[in-house]
């Protein structure tokens, strides 16, 4: 099973920019699709960005459309968030996903591995 470690969260104020990195441990995720998810405090679990497996198509979330740039690096086995433009309710813990297939989309089900997660704090 891959490993997956996310890092670059942090507490920022509004309007700031953040940039999450997940690196993964086996070979296996370059031939996967990457997403990213995040779980605010008392909310479930919701989708926020997803890669296809050469980076050829995204998917996002509206509530980060034209703020979050989702990228991956498959020489390195590393998945990124660019979060620009940062607001309150992006407060969050954000976990990095493998998906089982090339292609995946919004739902939690289309990925096999999860990392521990990476908290982002944003105040107003």
């Amino acid at each position: 099973q891959v490993q997956l470690v996310e890092s670059g969260g942090g507490s920022v104020q509004a309007g700031a920019s953040l940039r999450l990195s997940c690196a993964a441990s086996k070979r296996t995720s370059s031939n996967n699709a990457m997403g990213w998810f995040r779980q605010a405090p008392g909310k479930e679990r919701e989708f926020v960005a997803v890669i296809a497996w050469r980076g050829s198509s995204t998917i996002y979330a509206d509530s980060v459309k034209g703020r979050f740039t989702i990228s991956r690096d498959n020489a390195k086995d590393t998945v990124y968030l660019q979060m620009n433009d940062l607001k309150p309710e992006d407060t969050a813990v954000y976990y990095c996903a493998v998906g089982r297939r090339p292609y995946a989309g919004r739902s939690s089900a289309d990925y096999s591995s999860w990392g521990q997660g990476t908290q982002v704090t944003v105040s107003a």
